[in-house]
Formats: structure tokens, sequence, C-alpha cells
């Protein structure tokens, strides 16, 4: 069995040692996932968790965010929940397109994109994707947080997709949809609504129709 070296604290402690000590014994004891299986499923506490863009390295504000999302899950544990925690990648939008556009040196936006076919678009996308996830996996685990990277979820899925159109329909037939009029960031090189995030800037410009489902672009759809 798996057991942790004890520290004799007359010696001076070699602190990124013991972390990478840490990190194995939880590894080798299955330490998260027995905190997940070993606690009753009829009482589970639901923690969503926003998944990161899956165009970069993470940087101080997803470490950050991830310590976070990592105290929560293990405080409602240690109050005896099943807490089950699975990582996920946001595959849609802006920066996944203009990565990829930028690569095969695509221009005019729209008509570029269009010009070489969506389908293929959409194809270098998806293998855009996967590009840093084993770095995205190291760090995180570098940093002590317990997620399960193995059975990860993307947001290009079509089971995913699919489970939001199912919740915007019971939404609907709620009557909790409504349809009205917003002022909102427009980009007319890339022919869609921008988000306040991706802008980085309170919002400013024309007036348009808010529609009752709204995507960044065909790679959304």
């Amino acid at each position: 069995m798996a057991t942790l070296r004890k520290n004799n604290f007359q010696e001076k402690l070699n602190i990124p040692e013991s972390e990478h000590e840490v990190l194995t014994f939880w590894e080798e004891t299955k330490a998260f996932e027995r905190s997940v299986s070993e606690r009753p499923a009829d009482k589970q506490y639901v923690f969503y968790d926003g998944p990161p863009f899956a165009t970069g390295l993470p940087h101080y504000g997803h470490i950050l965010a991830s310590t976070i999302k990592d105290v929560i899950p293990r405080y409602w544990t240690m109050k005896g929940y099943r807490v089950d925690r699975v990582w996920g990648w946001d595959c849609h939008g802006i920066p996944i397109e203009n990565m990829v556009e930028k690569e095969l040196g695509l221009v005019g936006g729209k008509k570029g994109i269009e010009a070489m076919g969506i389908d293929k678009f959409n194809d270098a996308c998806r293998l855009a994707i996967f590009r840093f996830d084993k770095e995205w996996e190291k760090v995180i685990r570098r940093i002590g947080r317990w997620v399960d990277f193995r059975n990860s979820y993307k947001t290009m899925d079509a089971t995913f997709m699919e489970s939001v159109w199912w919740a915007f329909k019971e939404l609907t037939k709620k009557d909790l949809v409504y349809e009205g009029r917003k002022v909102i960031l427009y980009c007319p090189r890339c022919a869609t609504p921008l988000s306040i995030f991706w802008h980085g800037q309170p919002p400013l410009g024309t007036k348009l129709r808010h529609p009752r489902s709204q995507s960044t672009r065909q790679w959304c759809m």
C-alpha cells in the first residue's frame, strides 16, 4: 500500500519534491476516484463548471479559477456528498475560429470560410481542439485539482449540444423564453455578434434584433 514519507522537520523541507510525492500518493491510492465512489449516490452535490476555451495554454486566470473550482467540491465532499467532477472543453465561438483562420491563411472572414467549404473548416477546428489537452492536464494535475480528464466532454459533442437544445426547449415550454431587443457588440468582419468577454469592453454599437437562439457562426451549429 502506498504511503507518504514522514518529514523530519529538523531538516530543510524540499517543497517541490514533497508536492510530487503527494500527487503520486493520490494517484496510487486513487484518492480522487474513491472520494467520489465511496459517497452515497443518492446524496449528490452538483457542481457546474464553465469549461475553458481549447485554444491555448493555461494562464494565471485559469489557475486561479481552477483553485476555486477545486476547493468548493472538496468542501462538499468532506461534508459527505458525492461530487462528480468531469473536465470540459469550450469548443465554440470566435477564439478557435480566428486561430484556425490565421493558420490556414483565410481572408475575408465568413466569405473566406465559405470559399474553403464549411465542412472542411469545421474539420480543421475539430482537429485544433486537442492541440493543448496534454499540457492542460499536466498543469491541472500540478496544482492539485481533482477532476476527471479521461472522460472529458466537449461542447462540440452531439450529446452536449442536444442537451442544450433540450434545456432550451424545456424553458420555452414553461414560457421562460422571450423575444426582445438588446444593444450588443457586432463584428462586421466575422458577421457575428460578440460577447463582452471577446471584445474586452462594455457594450457599444448597433441595436439589433435579439433572436430566440443565438450562435457565433457555422461552427456553433
